[in-house]
């Protein structure tokens, strides 16, 4: 699924380091982690599409395709904390060139998978690939531009929502009848162009010229704030990915072409990246936590409206929702660097996608068998819940970088 949160896809946000020279070997080096970024985006836009095909060859149970799905989350959460803490230690291109040839790996074992283990494995290794890597790419993107970190997350954010979007219309309409192995070779391709960019670029092999103090990790834990905007996180990412994992079952079910699938997929990710290019001259000033509020009410009419399993209602919750993520993506992870320790960027944008993804979890793993009556309430109270934490969070005027 984007974790655009990440994605959701999570992305994460700008970096408290010293930015990169403006010249061309600074912006050649960025070119290696936007690749990575769409190799991220392009395979949690098409897992959700590749669910049914999975589970009819392996002929798995819904409980155990929830498992495959949340393998990779479990990955990912974990790989964050690598990532984060080594990113605000080492190198970050290094950790970030490590994480890629780990979601590499995964995703050619998940392309020549035979059998339900090698899926896991797979999953496995290219969740945690992708978790050491993904906290890194706004760390090296935002230095390129201190003055306006808001400004170039969104419309980042904006460029991996328009990849997300036209992924699966490409693929069903493409690639579709070729089989959902294909899928991963193609995202492995992608990251190997990654790695490739990373280590041809000019400014890859010169060294980071920054002054690092000894981190103070236990300053993260009195971050009231930075707190407050993680569980907003949780909730709000793990009702939104949710509704990603079940939309597939639900258009499957009803004897929905993966054409279809892939058009209602899409429509989620094109109000995502519609949205948040309208917002992106927001999220730098006082509007952001306004903008976070209105996230949680769009998402829960959204889902919500989604348990009619009509076509064109469905179409209507992926708008709703799609634009929560756009109302929740880039705010909060704005707030969670705003309210950031000094000097654990990285890190906080790694508890960022960890609860994001443990929040997703949660919620796939708690409601993947349960119907509207158990679900619908459980999403209202999760998407309550981070409406209050919104309102708690002091407002705080825009730092400048």
């Amino acid at each position: 699924m984007p974790d655009p949160r990440h994605s959701p896809v999570r992305i994460g946000g700008p970096s408290q380091g010293a930015p990169f020279a403006p010249g061309l070997g600074a912006r050649a080096t960025i070119l290696g982690p936007v690749a990575a970024h769409i190799a991220f985006v392009i395979e949690l836009t098409l897992v959700p599409l590749l669910l049914p095909a999975m589970r009819s060859q392996f002929e798995l149970s819904l409980s155990e395709l929830a498992w495959v799905f949340n393998a990779y989350s479990v990955a990912v959460a974990l790989g964050v904390l690598v990532g984060g803490l080594f990113g605000d230690t080492f190198k970050t291109t290094k950790v970030f060139g490590y994480g890629v040839f780990a979601f590499l790996s995964g995703s050619v074992v998940l392309a020549v998978s035979t059998n339900a283990e090698m899926l896991i494995i797979g999953r496995i290794l290219q969740g945690f690939g992708a978790g050491v890597f993904s906290p890194l790419i706004p760390v090296l993107l935002t230095r390129s531009a201190p003055d306006k970190p808001g400004r170039v997350l969104i419309l980042w954010g904006s460029l991996a929502g328009y990849v997300a979007a036209f992924a699966p219309l490409i693929y069903s309409g493409v690639l579709g009848s070729e089989g959902w192995n294909l899928a991963f070779g193609f995202i492995a391709a992608i990251a190997g162009l990654s790695l490739l960019v990373l280590n041809w670029s000019p400014a890859t092999g010169k060294p980071e010229v920054m002054q690092r103090e000894k981190p103070k990790y236990l300053a993260i834990l009195q971050a009231r704030d930075l707190w407050l905007t993680l569980a907003y996180v949780f909730f709000t990412y793990g009702a939104i990915t949710y509704f990603l994992f079940r939309l597939p079952l639900w258009l499957s079910e009803t004897g929905a072409e993966t054409t279809s699938i892939g058009f209602v997929l899409s429509t989620f990710w094109l109000t995502f990246s519609g949205l948040s290019a309208l917002l992106r001259n927001k999220v730098d000033q006082h509007h952001v936590q306004t903008i976070m509020l209105a996230a949680p009410l769009l998402i829960a009419a959204g889902l919500l409206t989604s348990y009619n399993a009509n076509t064109v209602l469905l179409v209507g919750s992926a708008i709703l929702v799609g634009a929560g993520l756009a109302c929740s993506n880039a705010p909060s992870t704005q707030l969670i660097l705003r309210h950031a320790p000094k000097g654990l960027s990285a890190v906080s944008t790694s508890l960022d996608i960890t609860l994001a993804r443990f929040g997703g979890i949660a919620a796939v793993a708690i409601l993947a068998e349960t119907g509207v009556s158990v679900a619908g309430p459980v999403i209202c109270a999760s998407c309550l819940v981070a409406a209050l934490c919104t309102i708690a969070i002091r407002k705080q005027a825009p730092q400048s970088a």
